[in-house]
């Protein structure tokens, strides 16, 4: 495959992050001169961070990787952190929340950790985000907002904005309640008096030395805005953020279309260019409830890499973008068989076809070359009919017994660990139900078959054995019934994997076990 093939198949692949890339192509089409296309992701660290959080990075990541294999041109990607905002509620899911309590309104990275870890409650969650960034192997930037306002490297945006004070009023108040025009104000100055966020009107005295008056606790005050003592109304940070920094990319969840339309407005007032981007659809819990930061009804990153690999994570946030997803832990098992399963097809694919394939851009092309020998379903049903008590070391014999290559496979060991994981906390308990008479006399045929076979007996004929017996006991039609009745009768599942693998997997002996305790139920 060479550059020229690679580019030519990109320029006309339909994958999303290659769509997204061209925009970029259209909006230089020369190239950016004199600097980096830039792309930005915002983190608001009010709460913990969830997949939703990490879902940004990795997508806008994609987009950047595409653009690059378009263009072979240098890009940055900015990884902003909001920590200048006030704290306007107590997260359900933190400890300390009367202490938080007593700190409502201030900027995030002025009140203090409530895990006792960090300097601060911004700094304490701006770490997590880092952590699983850094342990993905995320090539980014991070940014702090309060290292920017306090640092001073927002003066100069900030004058601007005072400047044009009175376009950005106007951009904005037609777009709020009566009551809310009354107090709106795009600059939120820092109280000298209590460190809170004032939600209040202000009055411009002079846009160079950033001066502006306010009332405090029925006080006016008048104080510079440089230096950390202000910040600004998230859609005009938002806007001010994307001249200051010349972004060029930045996607948002769908309920931010309009603040995307209203910050692309104040961007063109203050003589910048608003970035390109898309709008995805939201993550959804299991109750099909948008997942919240401070509620903390989403995932963790934590929690899905407790029950399933990074790769099959990006796996997942990759898929339709632009439709609204569910995002428990339930999903876990498909999405890494699905992965799986897209890796095996990679290879045999033709070049459009590998750039159309979900691990392409997972892996930026560097996808692996061998996938693992067994399903993440057939382990899982592997573990479960082990019990709760099965160990790593008991899962991998069965594998080392019935499948001798298996070991080499470098992602099996963290398989296996993941179905015990999954196994332990997250699937339900098996119940195997009696078979009635008729899946009784099949259930008997199947046994008295493997009575029959040789030691050795390859998968792929007990397979056979399992589908002719079904067809011969149920007609052909009602294969489906059958193998229903032994993924209930013997695994305890409503769903499993292909018998003849999991029978030369756990074993004849073992499976005609399960066959005589089904049986002495009926």
């Amino acid at each position: 495959m060479s550059d020229t093939d690679l580019h030519t198949a990109a320029m006309e692949s339909k994958a999303w992050p290659f769509e997204e890339a061209r925009k970029l192509l259209k909006r230089y089409p020369a190239g950016k001169p004199d600097a980096p296309v830039l792309f930005e992701t915002g983190y608001g660290p009010s709460g913990l961070p969830h997949i939703g959080t990490f879902n940004e990075v990795l997508r806008t990541t994609m987009v950047r990787h595409a653009y690059e294999t378009l263009t072979g041109a240098a890009t940055r990607l900015v990884a902003f952190s909001d920590d200048m905002d006030g704290l306007r509620k107590v997260p359900d899911n933190v400890p300390n929340g009367d202490m938080l309590r007593e700190h409502l309104g201030k900027p995030l990275t002025r009140i203090p950790d409530p895990f006792g870890t960090h300097e601060s409650f911004a700094a304490h969650n701006n770490a997590l985000l880092r952590q699983f960034l850094d342990r993905y192997g995320f090539e980014y930037e991070f940014v702090s907002a309060s290292d920017y306002y306090n640092g001073g490297r927002f003066d100069a945006a900030l004058a601007n904005v005072l400047r044009r004070f009175n376009e950005v009023m106007a951009i904005m108040l037609p777009t709020l309640r009566a009551e809310r025009q009354a107090t709106y104000s795009p600059v939120l100055p820092v109280s000298p008096k209590s460190g809170i966020v004032l939600q209040v009107p202000v009055e411009v005295l002079d846009a160079e030395t950033g001066t502006i008056a306010f009332e405090d606790e029925g006080e006016r005050i008048e104080q510079t805005v440089f230096g950390g003592r202000a910040k600004l109304q998230w859609k005009v940070d938002w806007a001010m953020r994307w001249v200051a920094l010349g972004v060029d990319y930045e996607m948002a969840g769908k309920d931010l279309i309009d603040s995307v339309v209203q910050s692309g407005k104040i961007a063109r007032a203050l003589g910048g260019r608003p970035p390109e981007g898309f709008n995805y659809e939201m993550f959804l819990d299991e109750r099909g409830e948008k997942i919240s930061k401070s509620k903390g009804n989403g995932l963790s990153i934590e929690q899905w890499l407790t029950y399933g690999p990074e790769e099959s994570l990006a796996f997942y946030i990759y898929r339709e973008p632009k439709k609204a997803k569910s995002l428990h832990l339930g999903l876990i098992p498909r999405a890494i068989d699905d992965y799986w399963k897209a890796v095996a097809d990679y290879s045999g694919q033709t070049l459009p076809q590998r750039l159309a394939n979900p691990v392409h851009h997972v892996h930026n092309g560097a996808v692996p070359a061998e996938v693992p020998p067994v399903s993440f379903s057939l382990l899982l049903n592997l573990v479960g009919v082990l019990g709760a008590e099965a160990s790593e070391e008991q899962v991998r014999g069965y594998l080392a017994r019935y499948l001798p290559d298996a070991a080499d496979h470098p992602a099996l060991a963290d398989l296996v660990r993941f179905a015990i994981a999954f196994t332990r906390d997250v699937a339900d308990k098996p119940v195997r139900r009696a078979p009635d008479a008729a899946e009784a006399g099949a259930l008997r045929d199947l046994d008295a078959q493997l009575a029959a076979q040789s030691a050795g007996v390859s998968a792929e004929d007990l397979q056979n054995i399992v589908y002719e017996i079904g067809k011969a006991r149920f007609g052909k039609e009602a294969l489906r019934s059958w193998f229903k009745t032994l993924y209930e009768t013997l695994l305890g599942s409503e769903q499993g994997p292909r018998m003849g693998s999991f029978i030369a997997l756990y074993g004849v002996e073992n499976t005609r076990r399960l066959i005589a305790e089904a049986l002495a139920r009926a």
